[in-house]
């Protein structure tokens, strides 16, 4: 199918930036909705982007319509939140979820987004519990395709600078041989192209996608 229309959130980060860049290259896509929170300058004339307030759901809602592919690789830190968890909970559950139900609502076949390694509603660990949470809001939903992606540890470099994902890198890198495939750290690119040829496959249900499972989409 030629002539899609995407909506992508969180085009900012590290995973969405490099989708948006795979998105932009790809002849079956002729539109690209970024949704943001604020302005950023795309030069691409596939790209319409829509500066948002997320929490006003009317209009959030009507910018998911007509989405044949809706991204959602939306995510905060609780540095960036100042460790409030309810500010956190805004970004990394409540924009997935509703972008989720929009979807489910305005008809949008397919729904992709990036959740975690370990990611359990039942982990008494804020951030997996949070994310085993998404993944249970949206798996719930009435839409044809859910496709979920669960990296551990991203290889990537991200616009700010962060000490402790450094340190765990080059750790990480120098025992992965050792690991899980489920546990081995993932280039940022990687995750995104396997989210974008996953789309691809006339993939039916909640499906979800470890390292081993993204390696082979590419």
């Amino acid at each position: 199918m030629n002539n899609k229309t995407v909506t992508l959130i969180g085009a900012t980060g590290l995973i969405g930036s490099h989708l948006l860049e795979l998105l932009q290259s790809d002849s079956e896509i002729s539109l690209i909705k970024v949704l943001v929170r604020r302005p950023v300058a795309f030069k691409n004339p596939k790209i319409k982007t829509i500066v948002l307030d997320f929490t006003d759901y009317e209009t959030f809602k009507s910018e998911i319509r007509d989405s044949d592919i809706v991204f959602c690789a939306v995510g905060t830190t609780t540095k960036k939140v100042k460790g409030d968890k309810k500010e956190y909970k805004k970004i990394d559950y409540d924009i997935p979820v509703n972008a989720a139900k929009f979807s489910s609502e305005t008809g949008s076949p397919q729904f992709v987004f990036v959740s975690s390694i370990g990611a359990n509603s039942e982990s008494k660990n804020f951030y997996l519990n949070l994310k085993g949470k998404v993944e249970d809001a949206i798996c719930s939903m009435n839409i044809q395709t859910v496709l979920i992606f669960r990296p551990s540890l991203l290889l990537g470099k991200r616009q700010e600078f962060r000490l402790g994902e450094l340190i765990g890198k080059i750790f990480i890198k120098a025992v992965s041989f050792l690991l899980p495939s489920q546990m081995k750290p993932i280039r940022a690119h990687d995750v995104a192209k396997s989210m974008l040829d996953a789309t691809k496959k006339g993939l039916k249900g909640n499906i979800i996608f470890h390292y081993k499972e993204m390696k082979q989409l590419i």
